[in-house]
């Protein structure tokens, strides 16, 4: 089976950074494509940045210029590099993925367990 494991989240002061790491494991033939999503208490899922199909990359204006996504297939690994963290940046972030199961271009979709991003002073 193909998993996503994400890590990389904790506490980080204001201003900080963090580098979130969303790892795909099983047997693999490439990504079509990947995202990193956030949820706050009590609000619904957002997309953060994406690495849609055909390599466009897409951020959500709250984090354009601070946040960077990038994707390192040999590694099976898509990050997702935060910087000038705020403190409405704490949520649960999960990475989800279309990832190519075999050469015929079946593909599997599935979402990480998420990994909780808290920035407090």
């Amino acid at each position: 089976q193909v998993q996503l494991v994400e890590s990389g989240g904790g506490l980080v002061q204001p201003g900080g950074s963090l580098r979130l790491s969303c790892v795909a494991s099983g047997s693999i033939f490439g990504w079509d494509e990947s995202g990193w999503y956030r949820q706050a208490p009590g609000q619904q899922r957002e997309l953060v940045a994406e690495i849609a199909s055909g390599g466009n990359i897409n951020y959500a204006d709250s984090v354009k210029g601070r946040f960077t996504i990038s994707r390192d297939n040999a590694k099976n690994t898509v990050y997702l590099q935060m910087r000038s963290l705020k403190a409405e940046d704490t949520a649960v972030y999960s990475c989800s993925g279309v990832l190519y199961i075999d050469q015929l271009g079946s593909t599997w979709y599935g979402w990480g367990p998420g990994t909780q991003v808290t920035v407090s002073s």
